[in-house]
């Protein structure tokens, strides 16, 4: 479907031109060259980085809010609908949307069944969001391999929802930013921006003031890549019936040993069986407000 409309779905097809799903398919680990089987037997190291792939889900300085529709088969990425609109997030003042490449690391699940030690609070029922901080506007869809410097706890609603900080690879100044310190130095005021653009995002519509753990502070690479990991683990076990994932449709034609795998032709039946396009909705001119709030 168009752009801006509910029917909107941004499927993915590998190298091989099948049908697979981001959420599902798409190696956590970023595979090294003489590797490209997926899933990769073995992650790139770069130098001592572990490099994990990335989906973008939204371009930096765009608000439309696309995310991995984790409840449809396949998993596209689809414009998030909110009472029944399509969903845009809020300008704040200075900021134009997301003020980085916003998306998800594939292949990990923050499972609402579990409570996290160090935040006391329940997973999301999403895969693990990123903030992409590199110079490039990156587009929707597009599959970035980045290393991990860092990550911020939301809570959102009570609910655990981790930032990990990241830079592409390729990126210009991926050479000099390591970790989250690094941040600080070569991007001055960057961090703070993110911690008051989470804090604030959800006021103008209403809501109050999001929280954190470890009162707004972020906690370094070592830690951001423990919780990936542990991420990984509860989505295998989802993957395998091991965790109950409700309403998650973890269709897929990549994972061996999964019960949900279908076969090429079943994933190509899924796409073709999506509701035709229609006519795109014209944008609201409130997607323009800017914004101004007491911090």
């Amino acid at each position: 479907g168009p752009a801006r409309s509910a029917q909107h779905s941004l499927y993915f097809k590998n190298a091989e031109g099948k049908y697979i799903s981001p959420f599902h398919d798409i190696p956590l680990f970023a595979a090294s060259e003489e590797d490209k089987e997926i899933p990769a037997k073995r992650s790139k190291i770069n130098g001592s980085e572990v490099v994990f792939n990335m989906v973008i889900e939204v371009p930096r300085w765009t608000n439309a809010k696309m995310e991995i529709a984790t409840k449809e088969p396949l998993n596209p990425i689809k414009q998030d609908i909110k009472k029944g609109k399509l969903r845009y997030v809020a300008n704040i003042f200075p900021h134009k949307g997301y003020i980085w490449n916003y998306g998800a690391l594939p292949q990990t699940w923050e499972d609402p069944n579990h409570t996290d030690n160090s935040t006391g609070c329940c997973g999301d029922n999403d895969p693990i969001d990123v903030c992409e901080i590199g110079s490039k506007v990156r587009s929707s869809g597009e599959i970035v391999q980045v290393k991990v410097l860092g990550v911020l706890a939301l809570i959102d609603e009570g609910e655990t929802d981790w930032k990990i900080i990241a830079i592409g690879m390729d990126d210009p100044e991926a050479e000099k930013i390591h970790d989250i310190d690094d941040v600080r130095k070569h991007k001055p005021g960057y961090l703070e921006a993110t911690v008051d653009w989470f804090r604030l995002y959800k006021v103008p519509d209403g809501k109050p003031e999001n929280q954190f753990a470890f009162n707004g502070e972020f906690k370094d690479k070592e830690f951001a890549i423990e919780i990936i990991k542990s991420t990984h683990e509860y989505w295998k076990a989802l993957l395998h019936k091991k965790a109950d994932g409700g309403a998650i449709k973890c269709t897929n034609v990549l994972v061996c040993g999964s019960p949900f795998c279908c076969s090429e032709e079943d994933a190509r039946l899924i796409v073709q069986s999506a509701p035709p396009p229609v006519n795109g909705d014209p944008i609201s001119t409130e997607v323009d407000t800017w914004h101004f709030l007491n911090k």
